[in-house]
Parts: C-alpha cells; structure tokens; sequence
C-alpha cells in the first residue's frame, strides 16, 4: 500500500508570494511616510550665509533713516482766485516777511473794484444832495419862523390895543374879536412852525446818521475789495527760505490753494518712519544718534504720531547740537534710536532669512557642517546687527541666516562642498 507523501512548506509555496509583496508595499508605504516627514534640500556652502549663536552684551537699539526739515514751516496759499501773471522768487530763495513771489490776474475781480467805486461815488453823491436839500429846508423853516414870529407880536399889539379900546367902547366888537382871534391865529401858526423844526432836525439827524452808516459801510466793502485785489499778490508772511514752489505761469489757481512753503530757518528737526512692531516701546523723551560723512548729532525723541500708515509711524526729533550751519532741508541722516540699557543675550546675525520666517525657525548646522536641521525658535529685541534668542539656541552653534526661499518646507539642507 502505497503512503501519500506531502510537499514540505505548502503554505508558504502558496502563500509566500503574496507576505513577501505585502512586505514590501508596508516598506515602501513607511518609506514614503518617513520621507514626507523629513524633506530634504541640497544647496552649495557658497550659496549661504552661516552665523554664529554668541553671548555677550547685546545693545537695545534700532537704525532708521531720517530727514532734515525745519522746525516752523509756514504754508503759502491763494486767498483770491487768479492766473499766474508772474514769478518773481524761485524755489530755494530766501525771502523777506512782504515780499512777493507771485502775482496772479483776476478781471473779474477787477471789474468788481470798478462796480465798488462807481457805487460809492454813487452814493456819496446821493448823501450830498440829501444834505443840501436838508440844508435848504432847515433855512426855510427857520425864515418861516422869523416871518411868523414878526406877524405874532405885530398881531398880540394889535390885539393889545383893541382890547384897551374896546374897554372904553371906542372901537366896535366886531373888530375887538377879529384882532384876538388873529392873534390866536398867528400864536398857533408859531408854535406848529417850532414843532415842525423840531420833528424835523429829529427826523434829519436820523436820516443823515443811516445814510452816513450806509455810506462807512460801503466804504468798508470798497477796502475789502482792494484788499482783495492786493491778494492777488503772493507774499511772504515770514522771513525764511521758499520751498516747495509748484505754481506755473499761466496756471489756474482757485481760491485756497496751497502754493508752496516758507521753511523758517531757527530750528530743525529730523523726521522718521518707524515699524509698527515698535510703537510699544518708542516714547517721547528717547536718546538718539544721527550720523551723516562722519558728522554725529545727538537727538531726542519729541513727538510720536499716533496713526499708522502702510505699516509704519511717523516721529519727529529734535537735535540737541547748537552746531546745525551744515544742515539742509532734505538731507538724510542714519539714526540709532536707543529703546533700552544694553543687557546681556543670547544673539545670532541678523539676515534675510526673517523675511521667510519671521523668526519662528531657523536652519542649525550640524558639528561636521555638512547638513543642516530646522528648529523652532523664538527672537525678542532687534538690532542693527543682531536678533535677541529668547529660547531654541545654544551660543556655539551655527545657522544659516542668508535668505530660505529656496528651502520651502524642508526639515533639512544637505550642504554640498
């Protein structure tokens, strides 16, 4: 009787195929994983910029470029509307207070001065004839008085005698009560002449003080209006250097119009734009360093302004040095603004490679300097030359601080020789 022998290793005969291809796939998906997570980039030694992790004192102070402008400036602007007719000062002269630099060409304006005076010739005229014609009828009223006057007292004699008369019956009654009744007469008559004399100088006191207001203000607005004409002439209200000229012959300037500037020459200042990463911890009264051809300045921080433009804000300094006769309006110093008392730190150069990180991580070399790791940090203060290490660096180790823009997100750079 025969006995069935059995192949030895059946089962991985028929299932080893499939293990070991399920080993690899698993291999090959790990591999891929790993690999995802740790991306590498290769790059030459000379493409980079290697800094070293140090400590020692670090100066809390940060550089800003400022420019020289004057203290007081004084804005010139166009009180009338006009053409430019002429230019008398150029850009960069010095001028005296009443000087002037433009003359603009108003005919409308013109033509209002000739209304003006026609008008005021008009009605000085009219206030003239008003008085004249007072005149006359005061004069009048005051013959009429003499008339009526005389003709009273010639009647109260006539009256007079008629009553003795008719007291000793020598004249009739008829005419006794025809003299007083004309004496009467003759009484009224006087006494209404005196009240219209009266009402009259009343009323024409009233009337020449109006027509005289009237006039004084007419008057007035006829100054006004020559004032306006002077206006056409641009004048320097300070002493100081024109700056800032922009009208043009010709040029149409409406009423307002902001022509230019006088920058008074007594005192200057220095002006800056500052990163609003310090508006916390810049304040008046900060110590600075101006430097220029090897000329330095001391400054000192005399106004914040609190709106922020575009990312930045604007301080203005004072110059504490008496020594400014080569200052110009315009020029750009290197300043050293000092934030703080120098401290002791942990510091790596400052590079580009804040502009990829915003100094969250960074590349540290490895001791034989042939790849590099990226690690977390954390910066604090800045400086011209330096950033603060708040935490994720040893001093002694050594980082790539030239530009990542080329690394993407790798975890590592292989540096090649």
């Amino acid at each position: 009787m025969d006995i069935e022998i059995k192949p030895k290793y059946q089962f991985a005969k028929k299932y080893g195929v499939m293990i070991v291809v399920g080993i690899l796939l698993i291999s090959a998906i790990i591999y891929a994983v790993i690999s995802a997570g740790t991306t590498s980039r290769e790059t030459d030694i000379n493409a980079i910029t290697i800094g070293d992790v140090s400590h020692g004192l670090f100066n809390d102070n940060i550089r800003l470029t400022g420019k020289v402008e004057t203290g007081t400036s004084v804005k010139i602007s166009a009180l009338e509307t006009g053409i430019v007719e002429s230019r008398l000062i150029d850009e960069g002269s010095f001028v005296n207070a009443g000087d002037v630099i433009l003359t603009l060409r108003n005919p409308n304006l013109r033509q209002q001065i000739l209304d003006s005076e026609a008008q005021l010739a008009e009605k000085q005229n009219m206030l003239r004839d008003t008085e004249i014609a007072m005149e006359k009828d005061r004069l009048q009223i005051k013959q009429d008085l003499l008339v009526a006057r005389t003709d009273l007292n010639r009647k109260r004699r006539v009256a007079q005698q008629q009553d003795e008369l008719y007291k000793e019956k020598l004249t009739s009654r008829e005419e006794y009560l025809i003299a007083q009744e004309d004496y009467k007469l003759a009484e009224e008559n006087y006494q209404l002449l005196l009240n219209r004399q009266r009402q009259d100088s009343l009323y024409r006191g009233v009337q020449l003080d109006m027509m005289r207001e009237s006039l004084r203000n007419m008057q007035e607005n006829f100054m006004l209006v020559r004032q306006r004409a002077d206006n056409l002439n641009i004048r320097a209200s300070h002493s100081g250097q024109l700056g800032s000229l922009t009208a043009e012959l010709g040029q149409n300037i409406p009423s307002g119009t902001q022509l230019g500037q006088i920058n008074i020459l007594d005192n200057y200042k220095m002006t800056v734009s500052i990163d609003e990463h310090y508006i916390d911890r810049v304040s008046t009264g900060l110590k600075a360093i101006a430097h220029r051809q090897n000329h330095d300045l001391d400054l000192t921080l005399a106004k914040v302004y609190p709106e922020v433009t575009d990312g930045t804000f604007r301080a203005d300094f004072t110059i504490d040095d008496n020594a400014t006769a080569n200052l110009r309006v315009g020029q750009t110093y290197s300043i050293d603004l000092i934030l703080g008392e120098p401290s002791e730190a942990v510091m790596i150069p400052r590079g580009t490679f804040f502009q990829s990180t915003g100094g969250r991580y960074i590349y540290v070399l490895s001791p034989d300097g042939k790849t590099a790791i990226r690690r977390d940090i954390r910066l604090g203060r800045q400086n011209p030359q330096f950033y603060e290490v708040v935490e994720g660096l040893e001093p002694g180790e050594r980082v790539i601080t030239s530009s990542y823009q080329n690394f993407g997100d790798a975890q590592k750079i292989i540096i090649k020789n």
